[in-house]
């Protein structure tokens, strides 16, 4: 074992420098808070913001989907629930964030 001492001796006692140099380490560091904003974050914000006005527009009246994939009419809306028909003398409770869709006029027409 005596062999790797003179080796590790052997090493400059000066600094380490960097091969790739130090502004490059910048440089990818900003490319990937780019990359992460360009592709994560602005698309997420985006399909918030569009959820929040679907969810602010709901009417009695419109026709909807639930993230659970239940279609039906909404007959009733609060601040934070929803109470859709989803058959003719079955109505169900749901939250606001569960709808996910607000479907065309006249899909359902078996409610």
């Amino acid at each position: 074992m005596s062999f790797f001492i003179p080796a590790a001796m052997a090493q400059s006692a000066g600094g380490a420098q960097d091969p790739m140099g130090g502004g490059l380490q910048w440089i990818f560091l900003v490319g990937f808070v780019v990359i992460f904003y360009l592709m994560i974050w602005r698309p997420q914000a985006k399909r918030a913001k569009e959820h929040k006005n679907l969810i602010s527009g709901l009417s009695a009246g419109d026709e909807v989907v639930t993230g659970g994939g239940i279609l039906g009419k909404v007959k009733k809306v609060t601040d934070e629930f929803v109470v859709l028909e989803v058959s003719d003398s079955q109505e169900l409770k749901f939250q606001k964030g569960a709808i996910v869709a607000v479907l065309p006029k006249g899909t359902l027409k078996a409610i």
